[in-house]
């Protein structure tokens, strides 16, 4: 009889460690499928820092081609402006002068 005891005991112990056994390695499995999801993750987050960097780059190079084509546009409206303006003056000088 204790012999039949012993040996449920041992049973039952048995069945606890495979459950034990069992919750281990599930938890193992999910620290392994975290880790992957992490450097996955990591991955991901240096892909977009590259392309913030890519971006900054290329915003300011456009930045930069817009201000040179800004300050050219103005050079040209400004040697406009003293054409227009030489041509004015010289109308109303020419006027004048056929006036007096």
């Amino acid at each position: 009889l204790l012999g039949g005891s012993s040996g449920y005991q041992a049973h039952e112990t048995q069945e606890q460690v495979d459950e034990v056994m069992g919750i281990m390695r599930n938890n193992i499995d999910k620290v392994l499928e975290r880790d992957t999801k992490i450097q996955n993750l990591n991955e991901r987050s240096d892909a977009l820092q590259v392309g913030a960097h890519q971006f900054l780059q290329t915003g300011n190079q456009l930045k930069r081609k817009m201000w040179w084509k800004n300050v050219k546009f103005m050079i040209i409206l400004g040697v406009v402006g003293v054409i227009v303006l030489g041509i004015l003056i010289g109308i109303i000088v020419s006027q004048t002068k056929k006036k007096n």
